[in-house]
């Protein structure tokens, strides 16, 4: 199963990347430049392989529920200061 999950989580991250592309084909609503992409591939990415970490190197599974939950609230918190600026950062979205 470790050989064939790590495969599997990069195409989600392939697919998960072209459902903004493809919408902005069909509204104006979605408008993402060459930079969007590279930092939702990098962040979906680097979340992708933080939990494939944790899944190879964590053994018993209340600590991997506890880290892995870890890494979807950091990756929702990025998410949205990059997005509308929650936190007023420098990298915050309009």
């Amino acid at each position: 199963m470790k050989k064939k999950r790590l495969p599997l989580l990069l195409i989600i991250v392939i697919l998960l990347l072209f459902a903004p592309l493809i919408l902005m084909q069909f509204t104006e609503e979605v408008k993402w430049s060459f930079l969007d992409f590279v930092k939702m591939g990098a962040l979906l990415l680097g979340a992708a392989l933080l939990t494939e970490l944790i899944f190879r190197k964590v053994q018993l599974l209340q600590h991997r529920i506890i880290l892995v939950a870890m890494v979807l609230v950091l990756f929702f918190l990025i998410w949205a200061e990059l997005a509308v600026g929650i936190f007023g950062t420098p990298f915050a979205g309009n």
